[in-house]
């Protein structure tokens, strides 16, 4: 009985949060880009406040667009307790956001019957859900919690961008009119960043691509094998843009763009897989992290 509630709670979770993505799409939104007003709060990868760590995952994009909703200032995010012990508290009346924990346990039956039989024991996927609250929420945190993030103002050549991708070692051709990753010869192809009316967002398209480099059988190993306008093509196509807007924000890097070729096919894999959105999300996290590990000097954090 237990399991079954369990089961039914983890579905609802994943259909609740779809339903909000599918929603965001149908009105021509991308909830992962640019989903900030970037007067009053820089692009960035939402953090916990106490911890540092970063959320990844499904959290990015849930907390992304609490951010546009809730109109904060911060993407610093904070639980009930912990706001309590450093000093501040949460104000009355505010509604937190629900967030996801997905990990794997071993029940204690399968762990004694792998004991008994010399076998391996089998482990439980679960997801559970809690409750966090933008440092905008709350009242009597230390200064240094609540102050706003400075955007990064436009350039012609980001050079901490600019050293990650040198880094990655990646093949880059730049020229023509197209941008792709050709997964065989395995390289990257993209126009001249002097195409760009606004130069920045070559490297949320280089990104992008990039996106589909760690894809590769050598590196991640996705399946990039789907046809033009097939699920599988849509589902990859998914992955490199929220791969590309993880990368971005973690770089502040705030594109001018909105990049919504794909809504459709999107839309079909979305409304077909409830929790296709939580692999995609899961597997550009996967990938930013992939692509971040190149940048010099970072600090590791996710979580």
């Amino acid at each position: 009985m237990r399991k079954t509630q369990a089961a039914t709670r983890a579905s609802s979770l994943y259909a609740e949060v779809t339903d909000r993505i599918i929603a965001e799409l149908e009105a021509g939104r991308l909830p992962w880009v640019q989903p900030w007003d970037s007067a009053s709060c820089g692009p960035a990868m939402p953090h916990n406040g106490g911890t540092g760590r970063h959320y990844s995952g499904i959290n990015v994009l849930i907390l992304w667009s609490a951010v546009v909703e809730g109109g904060y200032s911060s993407h610093r995010w904070l639980t009930f307790r912990q706001a309590l012990a450093l000093g501040g508290h949460v104000r009355k009346g505010e509604k937190g956001t629900i967030v996801c924990y997905a990990d794997r346990f071993t029940p204690r039956d399968e762990a004694e019957k792998a004991r008994d039989e010399d076998g391996q024991a089998k482990a439980v996927a679960f997801l559970k859900r809690f409750v966090v609250f933008n440092v905008d929420q709350c009242d009597g945190l230390p200064s240094e919690l609540i102050g706003a993030q400075e955007a990064l103002g436009e350039r012609e050549a980001i050079p901490h961008a600019e050293a990650l991708i040198a880094a990655t070692g990646a093949e880059i051709r730049i020229g023509g009119g197209l941008a792709f990753y050709a997964p065989d010869p395995d390289f990257v192809q993209v126009p001249p960043q002097q195409y760009y009316p606004h130069q920045i967002n070559w490297y949320r398209t280089l990104l992008h691509e990039l996106g589909h480099w760690t894809g590769h059988s050598s590196r991640l190993g996705r399946v990039q094998s789907g046809f033009l306008g097939g699920a599988a093509y849509a589902r990859e196509e998914l992955v490199a843009e929220l791969t590309s807007a993880f990368t971005c924000a973690s770089l502040a890097i705030q594109p001018t763009v909105r990049h919504s070729d794909y809504i459709g096919a999107w839309l079909d894999v979305l409304r077909g897989d409830d929790k296709a959105i939580f692999r995609a999300a899961s597997a550009a996290s996967k990938a930013a992290d992939y692509l971040l590990a190149f940048a010099p000097d970072r600090e590791n954090g996710h979580g």
